[in-house]
Formats: C-alpha cells, sequence, structure tokens
C-alpha cells in the first residue's frame, strides 16, 4: 500500500465529498433505486417513452455514483472494496491484494466451507452426477441425494417434509409469493430481508411492518388490521443478518395465532449458530417443529454451501414440490455438488458439537471486548454477528478501507441496508477465528476512531 490508514483518513476527511456517496458492501442491499439525496438522472425518467435501458433512471444513478467511487478511491491510491476480489477459501483468513488477511466478511459460520471431508464430498457428487442434473426436479431432474437432504433436514426441524433449492433468496421470495396473493396480509418485522420484501411484492399482498422485535407493537397492528384480510402470515427472522440479536419467537408466535396468523421464520443466519447444538431458533427455544408453519434457512452460512430451504407440513411441502414457481417448479434443481456439500457438513456439524461451542465463544468475547473500547453494538447480543455502529456514511466506508489497509476484510454496511444513521461495520465471526485476531481488528479500529475523532481531524 502507498499510504497509511492516518494518511487514508486525512485524506478522504480533508476530501469532505464522501458522505453523499451511498456504499453497501454487503449482500442485502435492497436495490430500490435513487433515494431522494440522488435524483435520477435527466433525460428519461420511468414513466417516458425509451427503447434504450442504457439510460435508465436507475442505471444512470448507479453509473455516476459508482463512477465517482472510483474515481475518488485511485486519486487516494487505496483498493476500492467493492467487487474485491480473494484467491482461495473464505474462512478465518483470506487472501486478497497479495496477501494474507483476517477476514470477518464472510459468514462461514463453522469453517465447513474449506473442510476437506466436505469438498471431497462435492468432488464425489460430481463424478457421480455431474455439474448439474440438467432440468427442473419434477421433470427429470431428481437424485437421491436430494431426498437424502431433505430427510435428514426435516429430522432436525421435527416435520413431516422439506425442500431445497438452488437459491436461498429465491426460497423466501418464490414461498412468499406462492402462500399470499391479492387480499392477504403480509406482517412483517421492521428488518426482515430484502428477499422477503420482494416475496411480498411477487404476491401482490399488502405488506405491513411491525416494530422489531416487539410483540406488543404486532399485536396492536393484527388488532386494527387482521380482520380486513382474508389470510395473513407473520414473517420474520431468527438470528438478524445486520443486528445480531435473536427473534423473540415464543412471544411473537403467541401474538400471531390469537389473530389466525400463520408463522414464517427465516433462519439464515440462525442454523448452525443457535442453540446448544447449532440447530437453530428452534432448538434454542426447545419449540415443536409446528410451532410455525414455514421454516426457511440456506446452505450458504454455516452450511458452507450454497442454496436453501424450506421446512413444514406434508402438504405444504407438497404445494412447493408441485405448484410453487421458483422452487420446484420451473427451474433447474441444485447443483449435486452443492447438496453434498451441505449434507457432509451437516453430519460434521451433528458430530462435532465442539465447532458450535467455539462460535458462542468468540461472538461472546468478540462482543465484550467491543464493548469495552466504548464501541456502540447496537442491539447485539453477543452472537456470530457483531455490528459496530458508526453512524456516518463517509466514517463507516473510510473505516473500512483503513482496515483492509492494515489486513483486516471487514464490511461496511450502509443505507438502504441499514436506516440512515445505522451505517456500521459487520463482523461476521467464526468458530476458527482467534483471541489475537478478534482483538488485532478491534484494536486497529479503535486506534482509526481515536485518528478520526482526534482535534483537526475533521
Amino acid at each position: 500500500m502507498s499510504v497509511d490508514s492516518r494518511e487514508i483518513a486525512r485524506r478522504l476527511l480533508a476530501r469532505g465529498g464522501y458522505s453523499t456517496v451511498n456504499v453497501d458492501t454487503g449482500p442485502e442491499s435492497i436495490g430500490r433505486g435513487p433515494t431522494a439525496a440522488e435524483p435520477a438522472a435527466a433525460g428519461h425518467g420511468k414513466g417516458q417513452r425509451s427503447g434504450s435501458l442504457a439510460d435508465h433512471p436507475d442505471v444512470a444513478a448507479t453509473t455516476a455514483q459508482f463512477d465517482g467511487v472510483d474515481r475518488m478511491f485511485a486519486e487516494l491510491g487505496v483498493p476500492n472494496p467493492l467487487y474485491l476480489p480473494h484467491d482461495g477459501t473464505a474462512g478465518a483468513t483470506i487472501r486478497q491484494l497479495d496477501r494474507d488477511m483476517i477476514n470477518f466478511g464472510s459468514f462461514n459460520y463453522l469453517g465447513l466451507s474449506s473442510d476437506r471431508r466436505v469438498m471431497d464430498a462435492a468432488k464425489d457428487a460430481i463424478d457421480r452426477y455431474g455439474t448439474s442434473v440438467s432440468g427442473s426436479r419434477i421433470v427429470s431432474g431428481q437424485i437421491p441425494l436430494y431426498e437424502e437432504f431433505e430427510s435428514a433436514l426435516a429430522r432436525i426441524y421435527d416435520v413431516d417434509d422439506t425442500v431445497i433449492t438452488a437459491s436461498g433468496y429465491l426460497t423466501n421470495a418464490a414461498a412468499v409469493g406462492y402462500l399470499l396473493g391479492k387480499g392477504d396480509l403480509a406482517v412483517c418485522d421492521t428488518l426482515v430481508h430484502s428477499s422477503i420484501v420482494s416475496g411480498t411484492e411477487w404476491a401482490g399482498c399488502r405488506r405491513v411492518l411491525f416494530r422489531h422485535n416487539d410483540p406488543d407493537a404486532l399485536e396492536a397492528i393484527l388488532k386494527m388490521s387482521r380482520g380486513s384480510f382474508a389470510r395473513a402470515m407473520v414473517i420474520l427472522e431468527s438470528h438478524y443478518s445486520m443486528d445480531g440479536d435473536v427473534a423473540v419467537l415464543p412471544e411473537l408466535i403467541a401474538v400471531a395465532r390469537r389473530y389466525d396468523c400463520a408463522v414464517m421464520v427465516d433462519e439464515a443466519h440462525a442454523f448452525g449458530v443457535l442453540g446448544q447444538r447449532g440447530l437453530g431458533i428452534r432448538e434454542l427455544y426447545g419449540l415443536p417443529g409446528d410451532a410455525v408453519d414455514v421454516w426457511m434457512g440456506t446452505m450458504s452460512k454455516a452450511l458452507g454451501s450454497v442454496g436453501g430451504f424450506l421446512a413444514g407440513s406434508r402438504e405444504l411441502i407438497r404445494g412447493f414440490k408441485y405448484s410453487a414457481p421458483g422452487l420446484s417448479m420451473f427451474t433447474a434443481g441444485p447443483a449435486p455438488s452443492a447438496v453434498a456439500a451441505a449434507n457432509m457438513a451437516l453430519n460434521v456439524l451433528t458430530a462435532e458439537p465442539d465447532r458450535v461451542e467455539r462460535l458462542r465463544e468468540n461472538g461472546r468475547y468478540a462482543f465484550t471486548r467491543a464493548r469495552s473500547h466504548g464501541f456502540d453494538t447496537g442491539t447485539a447480543e453477543g452472537t456470530s454477528i457483531l455490528p459496530i455502529v458508526i453512524g456516518d456514511t463517509q466514517r463507516t466506508v473510510l473505516a473500512c478501507v483503513a482496515l483492509l489497509h492494515q489486513g483486516i476484510n471487514v464490511n461496511a454496511i450502509t443505507y438502504p441496508s441499514v436506516p440512515v444513521g445505522q451505517e456500521r461495520l459487520r463482523f461476521f465471526l467464526s468458530s476458527e477465528h482467534t483471541h489475537a485476531q478478534i482483538d488485532a481488528a478491534l484494536t486497529a479500529l479503535a486506534s482509526f476512531v481515536d485518528c478520526v475523532d482526534a482535534p483537526g481531524a475533521s
């Protein structure tokens, strides 16, 4: 690198132009186009006639925004953290910019994406089934491997059946789009993932939001509006990816059932993380499998693979498999290698519970150390997700770049993934991180904050 982190801070602060640039290095950006502060480019509006997509207002605004970002980083002589490639596997360390870095940017919670057993299982599946099943599961694309993994997940969730898919995002969107329609109501926690928002738009249902993780707020909404809709479903996450807090699920279920609502829970960041054995929020609270109607999860986090799954009653899963567009209908089955990897990762998770305990201990340690530095950790609870709220776009991205310069990879999260004023660095902890790595990152961040807050720094 050509400059040190203090020089990066001085140059960025002196430049003074970053606060108008909204940058999100995380995968959860809703991507809803230009904001009021960033109007669409002049020329063709959405209601104006044009045969070109290059001047689509959202495309034009994004182009202008990120051309400016690229120029700024080039002028500063530092790397742009967006779409920054890496070599090798993404574990507790990562190879970027021709150096080994401490990595807090990947949700490989149990280190299984690079486990030799998991990788060998994926390779064996390719040898047996090829790289693709080359068809929809319902017509010619079914293999025994799918049923084996689905049965294992059904046992874990204490339900009749599950269905696996090629995409976690599509799993949420397609499930909500299938279960709800016009005249129905989706009651969502304010912080639900954008895939659920997409699903409600697909469904054409009414979507209302209740205050995050607040049973009283949920009840107030249902008391006022439930009677106006034929069907209603309460949708929430069990472990929130931006905040690291855990849903008060039993209380939320109780409210939903009082008002005759179905319940869907997104377990993407909970499976492999929550509960004594890492089996998710159901295990954490000791709930029966039918406590909710739909359990959703992904293979891309703790299971070290890619894809999604839905778990529930026999009738519901049959509906998903036989008549839900985007799940098993009209889409190719998941890659055999991905399912084999997830299946082996599940076996390792079951056989080696110490991985989950190490993850829990690292989450607690990082949370305690962050608080000792005086960082704002929001509503985090000491889990595998540690947000450190900076509260300003410019300083958040500045911190990300400065840490990158010091060999530490951590994601800057800004609007629209979080509200304005809640911009943060998000640390993903894993079972493979050491206390020394955690201390190094937090100490470097503290030094950076001291530099930025020093008299005369801005």
